[in-house]
């Protein structure tokens, strides 16, 4: 059986307790793009979709139901993760300049790998952990 994709087949999903301003922030500091972002009738997200490259990340307001109900805000688990999104970009450097100078709690600086390309991890402004790096998994020898 054959399935078309366009983009990841695999899409993390994240839960933020102001998504609006997450979506602005992740726009700005990270360089993901708007592709859609749905609204109940009192102004929260409801569901969001950010996309950079070929990925996607899917993320909405904090809420108490079934779901919210089985995550966890960092905030609620001393700034702990059980885990991190990571994102493949062409100039890790600039990346990790353009994050930094947006207020990213950096938490790995830069560093170039052994195993090859760069990388860095870092917070976004409510605690959620993410792992940028030029290291491409699909490209290697």
């Amino acid at each position: 059986m054959s399935h078309a994709f366009q983009g990841s087949t695999m899409i993390p999903s994240m839960r933020y307790r102001d998504a609006h301003a997450a979506i602005n922030w992740l726009c700005n500091a990270f360089g993901f793009e708007k592709q859609a972002v749905y609204e109940d009738e009192d102004g929260r997200v409801m569901h969001a979709q950010l996309t950079y490259g070929s990925g996607m990340v899917m993320l909405s307001d904090a809420k108490d139901d079934d779901f919210g109900r089985r995550l966890a805000h960092p905030a609620d688990i001393q700034g702990r993760e059980t885990q991190v999104v990571s994102v493949t970009v062409k100039d890790c450097k600039a990346h990790y300049e353009r994050a930094k100078a947006a207020g990213a709690d950096i938490i790995d600086d830069y560093a170039e790998k052994e195993y090859g390309g760069a990388g860095y991890g870092c917070r976004d402004p409510e605690g959620h952990m993410w792992w940028f790096g030029s290291y491409d998994p699909w490209h290697t020898p």
